[in-house]
């Protein structure tokens, strides 16, 4: 069974983390069971005080971004779906590209296929 990673996660004050007998009660990590975010720590409040605490170090480890990504415009098409009310019912399915400021209809099955990538 996991533990949780967070850094401070035994000196939170709460009763599922008390653990011992009469005279030798403590504060203690707590078990992550139910596998929450992504299975290494018991709270957002444990995930934040390990991201403060290794959070750089993570970064610098596994690639620091010195420059900025792109996406161009022809990369950018995206699906969506939008309820209209009509006569003829509910969807709307469309390729829409922000950048181009396009939008194209498709049909459910075109919004379903998960090859169809782009108009």
């Amino acid at each position: 069974m996991k533990y949780c990673q967070g850094t401070k996660c035994h000196e939170y004050k709460t009763k599922d983390r008390i653990r011992g007998h009469k005279g030798d009660k403590h504060y203690e990590t707590r078990r992550n069971s139910r596998g929450f975010y992504n299975g290494e720590f018991c709270s957002n409040m444990c995930r934040d005080d390990w991201f403060n605490t290794f959070g750089k170090r993570a970064v610098d480890h596994f690639g620091r971004i010195h420059e900025p990504k792109r996406t161009d415009a022809s990369a950018s098409w995206h699906k969506t779906c939008a309820w209209q009310h009509s006569s003829d019912g509910g969807s709307r399915y469309y390729f829409v590209n922000d950048l181009l400021g396009e939008r194209r209809p498709i049909t459910q099955a075109q919004y379903n296929d998960e090859n169809f990538v782009s108009p």
